[in-house]
């Protein structure tokens, strides 16, 4: 499976491709959104641009897959909710400790993974100084 692409989040794995983990901000209000959506939340408005995310994040909540197998990723591995630095939140893989050590709070760092020739993904790397 792949990620699914439409014109509501193109604009992110575009970014994706150069990356850069964007964030998509109402010109009406200013609220930051993740994931991407054809309107704001707060205020209903459609018009948006985007910020650019720091790469600074914690992890806010993780589970560890054991199943089912995908042919990307070794089971078993950490999913995290992601907590950025600028608020929002977004899913990703934890990677950079043992799916054992991951733990709620832990100071994690944006970095972008090749699957294979196609499937270029965010994930999330624990910062230095965390053990192992």
């Amino acid at each position: 499976p792949r990620p699914v692409v439409n014109r509501d989040n193109a604009g992110f794995w575009e970014g994706v491709a150069r990356h850069r983990l964007l964030i998509q901000r109402c010109t009406g209000c200013g609220t930051l959104r993740f994931p991407w959506l054809p309107g704001c939340n707060a205020c209903g408005s459609p018009e948006w641009d985007t910020v650019e995310a720091s790469g600074e994040g914690t992890v806010h909540s993780y589970v560890v897959m054991h199943h089912p197998p995908f042919p990307a990723f070794d089971p078993p591995y950490a999913v995290g909710l992601i907590e950025l630095a600028e608020g929002v939140r977004m899913i990703s893989n934890v990677i950079g400790v043992p799916y054992d050590k991951v733990r709620i709070g832990m100071p994690v760092r944006l970095a972008f993974v090749r699957y294979d020739e196609e499937l270029e993904l965010p994930v999330f790397r624990a910062e230095e100084g965390v053990r192992a």
